[in-house]
């Protein structure tokens, strides 16, 4: 079995870059993920995030989601659930506007500390769109580009505690599905392990690491290069022992931008054909909210046959 790709990002400015830009590709074309180190964001940082997730959790978040699980009987199924996850979660949006302030529960410090680690993790989602651009022989800053609709990315984090679980074998942490979006950044636990991905028809860990960033490519990716990049299935499986805890920011187009496959890619193929749709980025959303534990293709074609019935214009790109 290969090893998962990881990448350490501080070599992309040296002697390295070959080999790391390489590396990359090739995660993003065979894996669809890859874990970064050295990524520039402060150890320090991400220690106080965790810190203050983990508090959170216990606050706020622990009482309600046993009292979930006594009202709805799970701690007793005798048969595989397949309409719930076993996991405590909240939202936070970033862009085009912050709502850091408006979520209750949360202490001054923890909001302070969420606003500071999002903006770095922009810099890092920009970064690295920026780098897949030079690899996809795309011109810098085409992805925020495509990216910006008319009012700038979606930019948001879902932050997630994966509890102790009596029934493993019958209730997934997180039903198996692809990201809708752009590219996401995973800040996950580097003790208790769950989150998969789906390669050559196995399951295969991501692994823990301190410090590190899990990359994964949404689906808007393989869309813009016209599938040359995958977004790829994955899980999260409970575990019977601590609680694993999951900060994932999805680096979003616009809700107005027009996705399709770069012309530029089309371009370089022998067929010049896509085959991807074009659709607005909203109206894919509205479709995967009630398909995402289905397989990414049907809803490409469904938003294929939308296309054939509506003549979509590009909306321009700041």
């Amino acid at each position: 079995m290969e090893a998962f790709p990881v990448v350490d990002l501080s070599q992309i400015n040296g002697e390295e870059r070959e080999v790391t830009m390489e590396k990359i590709n090739d995660a993003c074309e065979n894996w669809g993920f890859f874990e970064l180190v050295n990524h520039g964001i402060s150890h320090e940082l991400m220690d106080t995030v965790e810190k203050l997730t983990k508090e959170h959790y216990k606050k706020c978040m622990e009482q309600r989601f046993k009292e979930m699980v006594a009202s709805k009987g799970l701690e007793a199924v005798q048969s595989e659930i397949h309409d719930l996850d076993w996991e405590s979660t909240f939202f936070l949006r970033h862009l085009p506007v912050s709502n850091i302030s408006q979520i209750p529960d949360l202490d001054e410090d923890y909001r302070k500390v969420m606003k500071e680690f999002a903006v770095e993790l922009e810099k890092l989602a920009e970064q690295l769109l920026d780098l897949l651009c030079e690899n996809l022989g795309l011109e810098k800053g085409y992805l925020k580009k495509a990216f910006y609709g008319s009012k700038g990315p979606n930019f948001g984090t879902k932050v997630s505690n994966y509890p102790p679980c009596p029934k493993p074998d019958l209730i997934k942490g997180l039903r198996a599905h692809t990201d809708a979006g752009g590219i996401i950044l995973l800040f996950q636990d580097d003790k208790v392990s769950g989150l998969q991905l789906l390669k050559d028809g196995q399951w295969i860990d991501v692994p823990p690491m301190h410090h590190s960033i899990v990359i994964n490519l949404g689906d808007q990716l393989e869309v813009i290069t016209n599938g040359k990049y995958k977004s790829v299935m994955h899980r999260v499986i409970a575990q019977p022992d601590g609680t694993r805890m999951s900060i994932a920011s999805f680096y979003n187009p616009g809700d107005e931008a027009f996705i399709c496959p770069a012309p530029a890619l089309l371009e370089k193929e022998t067929e010049k054909i896509s085959a991807y749709p074009k659709f607005v980025f909203d109206d894919y959303m509205k479709l995967y909210s009630g398909l995402k534990f289905q397989a990414k293709e049907p809803r490409f074609e469904a938003m294929k046959a939308v296309e054939s019935t509506v003549n979509l214009d590009p909306v321009a790109t700041v």
